[in-house]
């Protein structure tokens, strides 16, 4: 693995702040920075991550620097596995590594927990959060801090042997992602959302995929730029919200956690979640 694992530039403190605050989106910069230090930059796909700020469009679910990171690190699995179940399962893998990093650092992953903050907070309680209580310092600081943990978390990930692989479908986001006509590198990029974010139960996978499979899709069609909450994401919530009885969190839609790749895997071989998949695919 030393040989594939190529010499990385790494991720300093600087770089994180100066790109957090010129483009001013938490997703952005660990995916960003996560790409740079691997020495493979995708700028249109760290700019659709801009819609995971808040928590998928400010919902207030994990932190957009979990969905970054997730995506930087399902970019580097199939840079070093390409397409396939293996793939797949190290993207898993590497995100439930980032998840309990994130947890450990910061003890919650939800960005309602972090902020306070939500779809349904006032223009005056976000001003008061990141203006006058410091929010933007405490943001800067979290990412500054926890982008050079997650840079070792996924090369640890890529380092392991993985044995145990179930056959295809492993991610029901990277299935989605099919379906909606991405290559198998955004199939593998996506994959690591299964579950919630690495199997962790929160706000689907396939959701967090759809939305910003949908931004991509403008920014390559010629938007230069796609508003926060734009209607064609919001047309993506409201029929993922219809489909699922209107939980937004993978272990209130499943009743349970998936207790690992293997299991998961099972679930979405058997059409678990396919009214889900199939009204996001539509």
């Amino acid at each position: 693995m030393g040989a594939m694992n190529r010499a990385k530039s790494g991720i300093s403190s600087v770089r994180t702040v100066r790109t957090f605050l010129t483009e001013g989106a938490c997703s952005y910069t660990l995916f960003h920075v996560l790409n740079r230090a691997f020495g493979h930059p995708l700028p249109e796909e760290e700019r659709a991550a801009d819609q995971f700020a808040g928590g998928i469009a400010q919902h207030g679910y994990q932190c957009g620097m979990l969905w970054g990171a997730t995506l930087a690190a399902g970019a580097q699995a199939y840079r070093l596995y390409g397409a396939g179940p293996q793939a797949e399962a190290k993207a898993i893998t590497a995100a439930r590594r980032l998840v309990t990093s994130f947890r450990a650092a910061y003890h919650e992953i939800n960005c309602l927990e972090i902020t306070g903050l939500d779809e349904s907070s006032s223009t005056m309680q976000m001003v008061m959060h990141f203006l006058i209580k410091g929010g933007t310092v405490t943001c800067l600081r979290m990412a500054a801090r926890w982008a050079p943990v997650a840079l070792r978390e996924i090369d640890a990930t890529s380092a392991e042997e993985h044995t145990d692989v179930p056959p295809a479908p492993v991610s029901c986001a990277a299935l989605l992602a099919r379906r909606m006509g991405m290559s198998e590198m955004h199939a593998v990029m996506v994959a690591g959302l299964a579950g919630g974010i690495g199997l962790c139960g929160g706000a689907c996978g396939a959701l967090g995929a759809a939305v910003w499979i949908t931004v991509l899709k403008s920014l390559r069609e010629g938007a230069e730029k796609v508003a926060f909450k734009s209607p064609d994401v919001l047309a993506v919530i409201d029929r993922f919200i219809k489909s699922s009885d209107y939980e937004f969190e993978c272990s209130k839609i499943v009743g349970r956690t998936f207790e690992g790749i293997g299991d998961h895997a099972s679930w979405v071989c058997n059409g678990g979640c396919a009214k889900i998949l199939d009204a996001l695919a539509g």
